[in-house]
This record gives C-alpha cells, structure tokens and sequence, in this order.
C-alpha cells in the first residue's frame, strides 16, 4: 500500500511517518531527506539543489517531481510508500497521479493530521533532533533522557528555521497551498482526518486502525 501523511509543521508527521514505517514494513519518503541525500551525494542535481536552497528560494516542482520519480520506479520500494508531506501543492498531487498510473500504483489512503495553530508554534520551537540516531524530541512534551535515548546531548540540535516568524509563515503557506490537495483527495475518498494534538500513542493507533481496515 502506498499511504500520503498530512499536517501542518509540528503536527508530528515524522514521528508517525516512522511508526508506520516500523509497524507495517513500509519505506519513507519525504521530499526534504529526498533534497538532503541528493545534495550529500554531490551529484550534478544535488549541487543545482543546494544552490538554489543557499540564496533562499525554494525547488522547483520539476526538481521534486523527478526525485519522486526516481522512488516510484524502483521496484524495491513498489507500492510499500509512506508520503510524509508530499505533495505540498494541487499541482504536485496531480503529477503524483500521473506517476502512480504510470508505475502501476496507487494511494491507498491519505491521513490528515489537525492542529491548531498554538500547538504547532510549541512543538515547533521545542523540537529536537539528533543527528546521530535522527530521532526526533522535544523540550516541551518529550524530552530526550536517558531512559529513551542513548546519543550523547552534543548530538541534539534545533532547526535553525525553528523560530516563530517562520513557523507562522509556514502554517499560513500550509494551509493555503495543502487544503486544496485534501479536497482532492477528499473528493477520491481517500482522505481521513485525525485529531492531532493527543498523545503520540493514541494518534498512532487512530492510524493504525485505519491501515489495518484497507489490509483487511
């Protein structure tokens, strides 16, 4: 199954995106680890990538598209797909369609993680990440400790975007540019909205009882 994740910044798409991950053997793709690697491998697109990210401007959705590409086509990844935040507009959601029918696949669900706009600000500036494990914290509501992790503190760092200017500009832009994309899914009946602002627990066994009803 291949399954789309949704939410606003800080709505916990990355932890649930990894729970999925674990729990029903699938492979996660998100459009910002597709950049990082791209640009980390030091290849002809990864230097265009960096370029573009370092004065500021945002990839294009060509750029994106074929990247994304690149993942539908190979067949160790075939239809075992958790899309965290992709698309991020009506038109990426289009092309996404296109390239499902091309490769023979298709969505299988698409889950809505809702959060208000308070509760996003606070998650967003308390957010952690290690860069040793990549597993992400947060001060506020789960702290790294030494019963949950085991990389030394030097390894937790903060997004340097992680600043409340730019968490309300992304919210704004969220909910601009990702709303259209629900009602098309909506209208696809592909589209299930969870409440976002309970335990991390209980979010995931919200999610889990929806991939377990298409299993069955």
């Amino acid at each position: 199954m291949n399954i789309i994740l949704f939410g606003p910044p800080g709505a916990g798409k990355g932890t649930q995106a990894d729970n999925i991950v674990k729990s029903f053997n699938l492979h996660k793709v998100s459009t910002g680890d597709l950049l990082r690697d791209e640009t980390s491998r030091k290849t002809k697109l990864g230097s265009k990538i960096k370029s573009i990210i370092d004065k500021g401007s945002f990839v294009s959705d060509e750029i994106i598209n074929d990247l994304i590409e690149k993942i539908l086509s190979d067949k160790k990844y075939y239809n075992r797909l958790v899309f965290d935040g992709y698309p991020r507009n009506l038109d990426q959601a289009k092309n996404l369609d296109l390239l499902l029918k091309k490769y023979n696949q298709k969505i299988s669900c698409v889950i809505c993680l809702n959060v208000d706009k308070k509760i996003v600000i606070k998650r967003i500036l308390g957010r952690q990440t290690c860069t040793k494990c990549g597993r992400i914290f947060n001060e506020y509501f789960n702290s790294p400790n030494s019963a949950n992790h085991s990389c030394d503190k030097k390894f937790l760092i903060k997004r340097s975007d992680d600043n409340e200017e730019t968490i309300i500009k992304r919210y704004g832009t969220y909910l601009d540019k990702t709303l259209p994309i629900l009602e098309h899914y909506k209208r696809l009946n592909l589209l299930h909205e969870i409440e976002g602002k309970t335990e991390i627990d209980d979010i995931f066994v919200k999610i889990s009882h929806i991939i377990a009803s298409l299993e069955a």
